[in-house]
């Protein structure tokens, strides 16, 4: 999924290491996406930039699309990053400049390394499914991976972990001693949960990973704290469990892994580590070359931003 921000800003990955467990609620802030989408932005955001590798988090649904074309996201370029497509409702086929074609169905992992280059388009199949319900996160890659091969990997049977009253999947990385096969480059874990109402446990976490929590649907207490769809909780790092409580069937996703330490510039679609290198790649994309080519998308390829007046420069997790 791209950024459609047509003055995107630079962001300066990263920010303060928490030094124990919060509980920060992180505001959403809505983006158009396309013809008929509107995504609420979770990171980044002004309070919370990352959460482990994890960097970009978009929300979107459900959205009654049934006299709608839904997701329409036209060619575009990504370096630097992993891409992940997770939907509860609905369906999104994914092109790229690698020649893959795929249509990513509810809980199944469409997961896009764009290493180097890559480019890719994504839409609601003709005809598609009434309700269109997901997330579209990014996943920075350290400087030991991002210039490798770009790939494509898809998923559709993903390991789960089971308790009285939860079914939890597991997207990346590991959970309670069960892993994802989605390729990973740094120690992360990215899992969609579902609790039974009157469901309470405590969520056995990683204490050396910080986490968040994005409410996905129902009622949700996450640590003494109500969320509603849609809300991102931060909650710092230094937790062996996570109290949960679900006054009503929910799902929401968990997202967390080891503080990242890189300095890192993101913008647009590009993460690099020097206004150079964004520089370079956007002029590779409007001259055509590197990024390949998306064949059979019915539309034209997505033009660059032109870059901001300041200089973009890479910085850690401090502020």
């Amino acid at each position: 999924m791209s950024n459609l921000d047509a003055k995107p800003a630079p962001t300066t990955c990263g920010g303060e290491r928490s030094t124990g467990p919060v509980r920060d609620l992180l505001a959403a802030r809505r983006v158009p996406l396309g013809e008929s989408t509107v995504v609420r932005r979770l990171l980044p955001s002004l309070g919370r930039r990352m959460v482990g590798a994890w960097c970009f988090v978009d929300h979107y649904g459900p959205d009654d699309i049934a006299d709608e074309p839904g997701m329409q996201v036209p060619p575009h370029p990504h370096m630097g990053l992993q891409t992940v497509s997770w939907l509860h409702e609905g369906e999104v086929l994914h092109r790229d400049s690698l020649g893959s074609l795929q249509t990513v169905r509810p809980r199944e992992l469409g997961l896009m390394t764009s290493g180097r280059a890559i480019s890719h388009s994504e839409e609601s199949p003709r005809p598609h499914a009434r309700y269109l319900h997901g997330a579209q996160l990014w996943v920075a890659l350290p400087d030991a991976h991002r210039h490798r091969a770009p790939a494509f990997e898809h998923h559709p049977d993903l390991p789960t972990v089971t308790a009285p009253g939860l079914t939890a999947t597991v997207i990346l990385g590991t959970l309670d001693g069960t892993t994802s096969p989605g390729t990973t480059h740094t120690p992360l874990v990215g899992a969609d949960l579902t609790l039974t109402a009157g469901t309470t446990l405590d969520l056995p976490l990683d204490p050396d990973f910080e986490h968040a929590v994005l409410t996905m649907s129902g009622a949700l207490t996450v640590d003494s704290v109500p969320l509603t769809p849609g809300s991102m909780l931060y909650l710092g790092t230094d937790r062996p469990h996570l109290p949960l409580y679900a006054p009503t069937d929910a799902t929401f996703l968990l997202l967390g892994g080891e503080p990242f330490p890189e300095k890192l510039v993101m913008w647009w679609n590009f993460i690099g580590r020097s206004g150079e290198e964004i520089l370079q790649a956007r002029t590779d994309w409007e001259t055509g070359t590197r990024f390949g080519e998306v064949h059979g998308y019915d539309g034209a390829r997505l033009h660059a931003p032109a870059l901001p007046d300041i200089p973009l420069k890479a910085r850690g997790r401090e502020r």
